[in-house]
C-alpha cells in the first residue's frame, strides 16, 4: 500500500508540474478573503443530496460463452487480459488494461481507449495520462493510489456503441466497480456518463451521483482538457466535489 503523497515528497519537476496544473485551473486566483495553502485538503463542503437513482452494482454477469466472470479483482484482471469474450474484442487487438489497488481512494473511469492508450496498454496513455497524474497530485493522491479503468479493453473505431456493446460494457464495468470497491468514482467524459447514469456529461456534471453506493462525479476527460485549457477550472471544481465527499 502506498503512502499518502506529501508536498515534501515531490521532486522539483513534479512540483513545477503540479503548480502548472493549479495555475491552469485558476487556483492562483483570489476567491476568498483569507489565504489558503492548496497543498492541504480543505474541509469537506456541505454534501449535496444524492441523485434519486442509485445505479446498482450487479453480481458479476455471465459471459456469452456460458461461464461466469471471476469473483476477485486479480482474477478479473487476468480475464480482461486473456479472454476473447469481451466487448469490442477483435482478434490480435492490443488491450488497454486497468491498473491500481482494490479499495482505492478514487477510481477513474474513462471511455473507449484510443490508439495512443492501447499502444501503452493503459486506459489513459500519453499526455492524457500525465495530466491525470497531475490532477491526482493536486488533490493529494499519488498516481498509484488511484484505480484507473476504461469502458472496454479495446480501442473503438467510432464513438458510438451498438446496443449489444453498450449492454455488455455496462454489465462488465459495473461488475468491475463492485470488485474494485473504490471509495469514490470519477467518470471521465460523455461515454461513461451516458452508459452508467443515462445522462450526457453536460447534464451530469456538478452533481453527486451514486453507483452501487459509491459516490460518483462526472468531469471532462484529460484529452479534452489538453485541447480546452479554459475547462480546467471546471474540472478542478469537480475534483473538489468528489474528494470532499
Amino acid at each position: 500500500m502506498s503512502e499518502r503523497l506529501e508536498p515534501n515528497d515531490l521532486t522539483r519537476a513534479e512540483a513545477m508540474s503540479l503548480l502548472a496544473w493549479w495555475v491552469e485551473a485558476g487556483v492562483d486566483v483570489a476567491v476568498q478573503d483569507e489565504p489558503r495553502d492548496w497543498r492541504v485538503r480543505a474541509a469537506p463542503p456541505p454534501a449535496l443530496p444524492p441523485e434519486p437513482l442509485d445505479v446498482p452494482a450487479p453480481q458479476p454477469p455471465r459471459p456469452t460463452n456460458g461461464g461466469t466472470l471471476p469473483t476477485t479483482l486479480d482474477a478479473f484482471h487476468a480475464h480482461l487480459a486473456e479472454s476473447a469474450d469481451l466487448p469490442l474484442f477483435r482478434a490480435g487487438a492490443a488491450r488497454a488494461l486497468p491498473h491500481g489497488p482494490a479499495g482505492a481512494e478514487l477510481m477513474l473511469l474513462t471511455g473507449i481507449p484510443g490508439p495512443e492508450d492501447v499502444a501503452e496498454g493503459k486506459p489513459l496513455g500519453g499526455p492524457a495520462s500525465k495530466l491525470a497524474e497531475r490532477m491526482l497530485r493536486a488533490v493529494g493522491l499519488a498516481p498509484d493510489e488511484a484505480y484507473v479503468a476504461a469502458l472496454t479493453c479495446f480501442s473503438g473505431t467510432g464513438t458510438r456503441f451498438t446496443n449489444a456493446d453498450s449492454a455488455a460494457c455496462r454489465d462488465t464495468v459495473l461488475a468491475q466497480i463492485a470488485l474494485a470497491a473504490p471509495k469514490r468514482l470519477l467518470l471521465l467524459g460523455d461515454q461513461p456518463a451516458k452508459l452508467l447514469l443515462g445522462q450526457p456529461m453536460t447534464t451530469a456534471r456538478g452533481k453527486l451521483h451514486r453507483i452501487g453506493g459509491v459516490p460518483t462525479v462526472v468531469t471532462f476527460p484529460p484529452r479534452h482538457l489538453l485541447a480546452n485549457n479554459g475547462h480546467k477550472a471546471l474540472a478542478w471544481a469537480d475534483l473538489q466535489l468528489i474528494m470532499g465527499e
